[in-house]
């Protein structure tokens, strides 16, 4: 189910793309083909700003750009959540380590250790205490917003989460693909509703 997820994205990545492409001549269209790469395998890792460089495609790419980058977004998110959960961690650690790393390294191997209810907790420890044992309860609503809180750097960024919860064994990926679409879907709407509003307006 999760290989056949991954493929579904990679799939409809590409097309978006090559239609986005399709306008754009030479170098432009390298360049921006080479951003979206970048932005899935940065995305993927742990600790790695991967969300800036969509921010960049979507203000260059302007509306046809947000679709592609949205996809790219899931693909990344699921690429990482396969990690975690597909690759055994002495090989996951090694590679991280060979990509240089190392506190994503780190977070992997601090996360064979712990218990899946353990890892859960990792993911919530930015929310305040007193809320703490509602959003353990809950825990698809805890990683919505672990998703989306802007301190997510400190564990990890989007790819250091989709790594922990694919570790957990917590969430299935169908139900985690659905939860990622729509928990990483306001920005883009922003952007749309914004470019719609100043298309709307008088120049």
């Amino acid at each position: 189910m999760l290989l056949a997820g991954v493929y579904f994205l990679g799939d409809d990545l590409t097309h978006q793309v090559r239609d986005w492409l399709a306008p754009l001549k030479g170098r432009h269209a390298f360049f921006l083909l080479l951003a979206m790469v970048l932005y899935v395998l940065f995305m993927a890792l742990p600790f790695v700003p991967g969300i800036e460089v969509g921010l960049v495609v979507m203000l260059v790419g302007g509306l046809e750009g947000i679709a592609p980058v949205y996809t790219a977004t899931l693909l990344a998110l699921s690429l990482s959540y396969g990690l975690g959960r597909l690759m055994p961690v002495p090989v996951l650690g090694g590679v991280l380590a060979w990509l240089g790393s190392r506190r994503a390294e780190a977070l992997v191997h601090e996360m064979e250790e712990m218990t899946p209810s353990q890892r859960m907790v990792y993911l919530t420890r930015q929310i305040p205490s007193r809320w703490l044992p509602f959003f353990l309860r809950h825990r698809y609503l805890a990683l919505a917003i672990a998703l989306n809180r802007p301190g997510n750097a400190l564990i990890g960024g989007g790819g250091g989460i989709g790594v922990v919860t694919g570790m957990s064994g917590l969430f299935p990926f169908p139900r985690y693909l659905a939860l990622i679409a729509v928990a990483v879907s306001p920005v883009p709407l922003m952007l749309i509703a914004n470019t719609n509003l100043s298309s709307t307006l008088p120049g």
